[in-house]
Parts: structure tokens; C-alpha cells; sequence
């Protein structure tokens, strides 16, 4: 079996090409994002100099390193970035950049400190504008339906909606139509090893951890899911990974943890009830949440540090969230699309599943005929959130 580090043969994703997926997120997503961010807070002078100077630099410019006196990480980055910095934003590898342009606008808006601005999440006011938003009020609501479903089918439900709710992506829908439905779910998941995945989690597994993507409408399917498996027995424990600080604009952090528990526990009805279970199991230790540094690292999983890499595989299952989580997890590289999903994750240390709806270029593990059939379907398949994918390494 080929390494899955040994990845000579697949060209790394750079956003050079015009049109590209990636060539339009370094071109549209990340200067609206930076103009969407000066909107929401009523920033000081020197911030908006900053911010001036990221879009000039992104847009016109070279790879600039993080400036003095951003200390925290410095020394940090400047390893990590020592062979890009001075290129085109447009000739380092996607994966790479974009993480950089995180953490460069986080530097603008002095989130690192010190100063007023210390610790004051610059996509805050985005997500919490979703979580108390109709759409999600409608989907709590939606819960009390699942005690008409005889107990299999409710897994498969809050299975399907932990997947469909990686579509609620903030940074997506900068640049699609946020009415976008998945259509049918069936019909549109490109690849499903759920089978698999329960077979994986019989009753009265030790511990499930789920590597969350993003906050509101993603994770609070995601905790749904976590309190499903906790009180049916699949699972004894349960580990929630979540980001060390704000990332990618919808990336979930603690405090976005704390919101959408809180905002289950203020529902009515099984919602409610949920949130409760939830808080009282974190507050047991049945439901640990954890973090780590690496998870705002531009690196993929293959990468990991020794640390992180033993606590998963301690996991009977640790269930991988998110487009981007998917790209580090096989490598964010353009692999044939039937490059087997488990040969590309043969070093993760433990079982492995990913929910994804496909938001970007990367995809493995497709059936031939599948894939034939997408590539001569005429859609934006890959890249437009319409489609999807559960796929499981044991």
C-alpha cells in the first residue's frame, strides 16, 4: 500500500490558475471578507491601516511575515513560512495561504493583543446573527419529529443532518446562493459508508471524538448527534475537538461551544432537553471538550504531533467534520478522483470517518462510475455544496 505521505504524484493545489476554485477565494472571498469584517465593528484608525494594507497586500502584493510585536507565533511562522514569504499569494500552496490570511487578518484587528482588542472574535457578530436566526429556531423545532422514528432511523437522521449541516458555512456563502438546498440526500451523496460507520459503533463503544468544523448550524447538529450516541449507549464517552481561537470565519471555538449549548438549553421541547443532557455531560466529563494548536496549523493530518495523534487513537471512532478538515485529512492535493479513501488515510491512528459536503476541489474514494457520471453531469459538482460524502477508513 502507498504511504499516504508519499505524494509525488498528485500536484499540490496552488491558487495560480485563473478560475479556479481556489484562484477565486484568494481573488473574491478573502477581500470581501476583510471588508465584512471592518463593517461589523467600529475598529480604530490604526486597525483600519491594517486592514488597508492585508487587501492591498493580498490583492497586489507579496507574501509579507507577520509583523514585530506579534509575538505569540512568530517564530513559529516564520518556520513554517520560510520558503513562501516574498512569493505571490497565488504560488504557495492553498492550504497554506489561506490559513495564513486567517491569522494575518486576526493581526490586523489586534485580536492577539495587547490591547482593547484582545480576544475579540472579528466573525463573532456572523455567527451569532445564524444561531438566533429563524433557520435555525425552524430546525430545533424540527427535533420533536424524531420520536415518531423507530431508533435506527433516528440515527440515520442525525447522522444525515450533521453531514447536510457542514453546508451552513459562512465563508461559503460569501460566493453562492444561501438558499441552496442539498436536494435530494440520497441521490446526492457521491460516496456513503454509513453502513460502515455504524458497523464501527456497536452498542456499547467506549469513546467517539468528533473534530469539529464550524459553529451554529454545523455544530449544533454535530451535538445533537454527540447526545444521540451518548443516551442510545453507542458510545460511553464522547471527545469534541474544537479551535484554539477564530479561524476560517465560521471555524468553532469554546465560546461558540458554550453558545450553541446555551442555545439548545433555551429551546423547548427536545431541543431543550438535549441542551440539558448536554451540559450536565460536560459538567460529568462524559462529554470532554479539548483543543489544540495543530488545528490552526496549515499542515495536513498526516502532519500531526505526537500528542494529538495519541489522543486519537485512543477513539473507537473520531469522526473528521468540514471541507477543510477533509483536505488535510487526505492531503490538499488534486488526487484522482477514485484515489481510495482509506489508502490516503492509512496513517491516521485509529478509525476514521469524514462528513463532508464538497466545497472545494479535493475528493477521493469515488466509485468509477460515479465519478463518470458526476464529470459528465455539466455542475459544479465539486465545488458547489449541492453534493456530498460519509466515508469511513476502519
Amino acid at each position: 500500500m502507498r504511504d499516504a505521505r508519499d505524494t509525488r504524484d498528485a500536484p499540490v493545489i496552488l491558487g495560480n490558475p485563473p478560475g479556479s476554485f481556489a484562484w477565486g477565494v484568494l481573488v473574491r472571498r478573502h477581500p470581501a471578507l476583510i471588508e465584512q469584517v471592518r463593517g461589523a465593528f467600529p475598529y480604530a484608525p490604526t486597525q483600519h491601516r491594517r486592514l488597508d494594507a492585508l487587501l492591498r497586500e493580498i490583492t497586489d502584493g507579496v507574501i509579507e511575515p507577520l509583523a514585530p510585536g506579534d509575538d505569540h507565533d512568530r517564530a513559529q511562522w516564520e518556520e513554517w513560512g520560510r520558503e513562501y514569504v516574498g512569493r505571490s499569494w497565488f504560488d504557495a500552496p492553498f492550504l497554506w495561504v489561506e490559513s495564513y490570511f486567517y491569522r494575518r487578518l486576526l493581526s490586523a484587528v489586534g485580536y492577539f493583543g495587547p490591547g482593547p482588542w484582545q480576544g475579540i472574535d472579528p466573525f463573532g457578530p456572523f455567527k451569532r446573527a445564524e444561531l438566533h436566526g429563524d433557520a435555525v429556531a425552524e430546525e430545533l423545532a424540527a427535533l420533536d419529529d424524531l420520536g415518531r422514528l423507530t431508533s435506527e432511523e433516528q440515527a440515520t437522521a442525525l447522522l444525515r443532518g450533521s453531514l447536510w449541516g457542514n453546508r451552513a458555512d459562512l465563508g461559503f456563502r460569501m460566493d453562492t446562493d444561501p438558499g441552496t438546498g442539498p436536494g435530494d440526500a440520497v441521490s446526492r451523496l457521491v460516496s456513503d459508508d454509513s453502513a460502515l460507520l455504524w458497523s464501527l459503533l456497536p452498542m456499547g463503544s467506549d469513546s467517539v471524538h468528533l473534530i469539529a468544523d464550524n459553529a451554529g448550524r454545523e455544530l449544533i447538529p454535530d451535538l445533537v448527534l454527540i447526545d444521540h450516541l451518548l443516551t442510545t449507549g453507542r458510545a460511553a464517552r464522547a471527545v469534541l475537538y474544537v479551535k484554539p481561537h477564530p479561524y476560517y470565519v465560521s471555524d468553532a471555538t469554546t465560546a461558540d461551544l458554550v453558545d450553541c449549548v446555551r442555545r439548545l438549553g433555551e429551546a423547548s421541547g427536545s431541543a431543550g432537553e438535549t441542551g440539558g443532557r448536554l451540559r450536565e455531560a460536560m459538567g460529568s466529563g462524559q462529554l470532554a471538550v479539548r483543543t489544540h494548536e495543530f488545528f490552526c496549523a496549515p499542515f495536513p493530518y498526516s502532519a500531526m504531533p505526537d500528542g494529538l495523534r495519541g489522543e486519537l487513537a485512543c477513539a473507537t471512532l473520531t469522526l473528521v467534520k468540514g471541507d477543510l478538515n477533509y483536505r488535510r485529512l487526505v492531503g490538499d492535493r488534486r488526487w484522482p478522483g477514485t484515489t481510495p479513501f482509506a489508502e490516503l488515510t492509512s496513517y491516521f491512528p485509529g478509525p476514521v470517518a469524514a462528513l463532508r459536503t464538497l466545497k472545494c476541489d479535493v475528493v477521493a474514494g469515488l466509485d468509477p462510475d460515479v465519478l463518470a457520471n458526476l464529470e459528465g453531469g455539466g455542475q459544479e459538482w465539486r465545488t458547489s455544496g449541492t453534493h456530498a460524502l460519509i466515508q469511513v477508513k476502519p
